[in-house]
């Protein structure tokens, strides 16, 4: 079963490709005589930038600069610098002519779609909100701009510097290697960290780094991180390392038989940033493109075409469960953890992602759709408060909560996590509720929370007093 399981997932990561060889870096075909000049100048006008390279795997194999940044005429991003055509943005197709393998993972990977991926939020959180100054500074950082050109050829300052994963490069190619691996030293060592994936995995919607830290897999890491081998050549669990699980042991990395990969998140058996929880299949396209789609829809079968997340059409490879999906996930576990516990963990996982859409998800989201529906609210997101009460509900404390548990930050799955979203739902949501759907509230409230098991407690009495520290029959007496 395992062996079968592995070849599955080791498919999945070059589905509708064929993994070709890297390239060897020979002076052949690398290390172009030219690339000297730009090293000799560089040294001078950007020491600190050549002194990286200089400590790089690259320079080591003799890959200089011009290898990476050398283009043709017919770049859409190309210029002429100092009598050589080069383009100044690197993309994954840039670097996939060596790391064919990592492209082609990466090209397929839920990082690829980070800017298709709050698309449709940008005119309400950014424009409505904000401004276009913070969609440069804030949002495409960690997303990724789309890069675009000035007249004159220069890329848009909008647009760019940007390393956001998501970046939709001039060549059309989606992604930054160097969002992980910074450049220009690309070490491998930095992207085992955690630190290179909190820089953007931290804060409200995606609380990663705190709940990280404050983890027994956290405390580990930083009591044992001289011992994490994260310079090594291979990374594979519990045969070069045992000391701490990072965000790229258990998303990305090699554990047993499992193959390392790029796509990261083709482990993640729920979706932990939605207004509700749903686990989720792989939609896995013959040109190597993946997708998502919820458990509650019928998984597409091999040959049919369903959209992709850019709107065009994809022939369906493969699909892999959330069943699969987690099956993987486990396998890393188990290199540190027996079956049974980590069977257990999961299942406590799980507990806590049914609870918050039970109890507060899917009622919270049902009386929206009803004021939407019942025009009690503008179709105009952001101009009322319950709007911002609900955002953060889900967005907030609901992602805080669901990540805490599946990360083993018990603070955060409780006191940082649905503790306040009971908190804002009881004391903050339901009140807002009453004022804006008037003489319709107490019907729509019994209809969606009241009548509901998980509720029913506010209509029972307590013998006693929590909040008080004392049994309510103490309260006062002589």
């Amino acid at each position: 079963m395992i062996s079968s399981f592995v070849r599955f997932v080791a498919l999945c990561l070059v589905a509708g490709n064929v993994v070709a060889a890297k390239v060897s870096l020979t002076p052949d075909n690398w290390g172009l005589p030219a690339g000297e000049e730009c090293v000799n100048c560089h040294s001078k006008s950007s020491s600190g930038l050549t002194a990286q390279w200089k400590g790089s795997a690259h320079a080591e194999a003799g890959v200089n600069c011009l290898d990476c940044h050398q283009a043709s005429t017919e770049d859409a991003d190309a210029i002429t610098h100092e009598g050589h055509v080069i383009a100044t943005v690197v993309s994954p197709k840039d670097c996939g002519r060596c790391h064919t393998r990592e492209e082609k993972e990466q090209r397929g990977s839920v990082h690829a779609e980070a800017v298709a991926v709050i698309k449709e939020r940008m005119p309400a959180m950014v424009t409505n909100l904000a401004g276009p100054a913070i969609e440069a500074a804030g949002c495409a950082q960690c997303h990724g701009s789309v890069v675009k050109l000035l007249g004159n050829g220069k890329l848009d300052p909008n647009t760019w510097p940007n390393s956001g994963i998501g970046r939709v490069n001039p060549d059309g190619s989606r992604g930054s290697c160097s969002s992980c691996h910074g450049r220009h030293e690309f070490s491998k060592a930095q992207a085992r960290e955690p630190q290179a994936c909190v820089r953007c995995h931290s804060g409200p919607d995606s609380p990663d780094k705190e709940v990280y830290e404050a983890s027994k897999h956290g405390m580990a890491f930083a009591t044992h991180r001289d011992k994490m081998n994260l310079n090594a050549e291979t990374w594979v669990a519990g045969k070069d390392y045992s000391a701490a699980p990072t965000c790229a042991t258990c998303h990305m990395g090699a554990a047993g038989k499992l193959p390392s990969t790029h796509d990261v998140g083709m482990r993640n058996a729920w979706n932990l940033n939605t207004p509700v929880s749903e686990r989720q299949h792989l939609i896995v396209f013959e040109d190597g493109g993946k997708r998502e789609l919820p458990a509650s829809m019928d998984a597409p079968r091999r040959g049919h075409k369903v959209p992709k997340m850019d709107g065009s059409m994809g022939k369906v490879k493969m699909v892999a469960t959330p069943e699969r999906r987690r099956q993987a996930m486990t396998m890393v576990c188990r290199e540190c953890h027996g079956k049974d516990f980590a069977n257990a963990f999961m299942d406590q996982f799980d507990g806590v992602v049914d609870l918050y859409n039970n109890k507060f998800a899917v009622p919270a989201r049902s009386i929206m759709q009803a004021l939407y529906a019942e025009q009690k609210l503008t179709p105009t997101p952001f101009d009322e408060p319950i709007e911002f009460t609900y955002w953060e509900l889900w967005h907030d404390e609901g992602a805080r909560a669901r990540h805490g548990a599946s990360m083993m930050s018990p603070n955060h799955a409780w006191w940082e996590g649905i503790y306040v979203v009971s908190r804002n739902f009881y004391s903050r949501f339901l009140p807002q509720v009453r004022e804006v759907a008037g003489d319709s509230a107490d019907a729509l409230i019994e209809k969606h929370v009241t009548s509901r098991d998980p509720h029913r407690w506010m209509s029972k009495p307590n013998a006693s007093s929590p909040i008080l520290g004392v049994g309510s029959r103490q309260v006062g007496d002589d």
